[in-house]
């Protein structure tokens, strides 16, 4: 059968052809998996992080050439997302979408954590995802997508996570309250929060086997996540197919916070 060229090329297309992704948190883990399936579907990717050296392995690692773009970013300095956001203009124009991932975390028990520690959890976690958007506006097209990492811990107590928690809690309600504040210009706003997923950040506070292990009993499907699997999640809310999904939230978790294991 003879297929003509328009119908041809237009089957070589991907869905996320000529559109361009801001990624915070870039250089590992769940950021850089997700570079890799937006890249996978044509997009262009913004990677920003704090290591430069991380986002320069990162870049390699992914081998999209000029289809990427790293920024050295801390997320809770301002100028660093200023500087960010005029990197991109200069390089892409506009933004499609955000994937807001860049955190960190700081497990004690309430009566150890020090104002230093409320500053620095609260700076990269809540106001670094916030100000990420806000800066972010100016670029994001209309009718853009953003997706905000936040954790199954917003769900369920567990002891030394008061302060972690919490800051994922507010990233939670911040995707339903920027869903209508965003909404007269199409952009829809949504959450991820992941489980158990085997990162840097998961591989030193669960340290020992039995640690991970401990962690793997507690998830119904009997594995730990991997990034990917939260960059499935996260491509689905940037894409057109959720068009009519804003200011809700994701639980990538294994069944973690709503089943028992048998």
């Amino acid at each position: 059968m003879q297929v003509d060229a328009p119908d041809c090329q237009a089957a070589l297309m991907t869905k996320f052809d000529r559109k361009t992704f801001l990624i915070t948190g870039g250089g590992s883990g769940m950021g850089l998996a997700t570079a890799a399936t937006l890249l996978s579907d044509g997009a262009n990717v913004v990677l920003a992080g704090r290591s430069q050296t991380r986002l320069q392995t990162a870049a390699k690692e992914l081998d999209a050439g000029d289809r990427v773009l790293t920024v050295p970013t801390d997320v809770a300095n301002i100028a660093d997302l200023d500087a960010l956001v005029s990197a991109i203009g200069q390089r892409f124009e506009h933004l499609d979408g955000v994937f807001a991932n860049a955190g960190v975390a700081n497990f004690a028990r309430a009566a150890q954590v020090t104002e230093d520690d409320f500053d620095a959890l609260v700076g990269v976690n809540f106001k670094g995802v916030y100000f990420t958007v806000s800066k972010a506006l100016p670029l994001l097209v209309d009718g853009g997508s953003v997706v905000l990492n936040g954790s199954w811990l917003a769900h369920r107590g567990m002891a030394f996570t008061s302060l972690y928690a919490a800051t994922k809690a507010a990233v939670v309600n911040l995707a339903r309250t920027l869903a209508a504040d965003l909404a007269d210009r199409g952009i829809r706003v949504n959450a991820i929060s992941p489980g158990f997923v085997v990162t840097e950040m998961f591989e030193a506070i669960s340290n020992t086997e039995e640690a991970r292990e401990g962690c793997r009993k507690q998830v119904v499907l009997g594995r730990l996540g991997q990034p990917r699997d939260v960059a499935g999640a996260v491509a689905f809310l940037l894409s057109d197919q959720a068009s009519y999904i804003t200011g809700q939230e994701i639980v990538v978790d294994g069944g973690l916070t709503t089943s028992i294991p048998m």
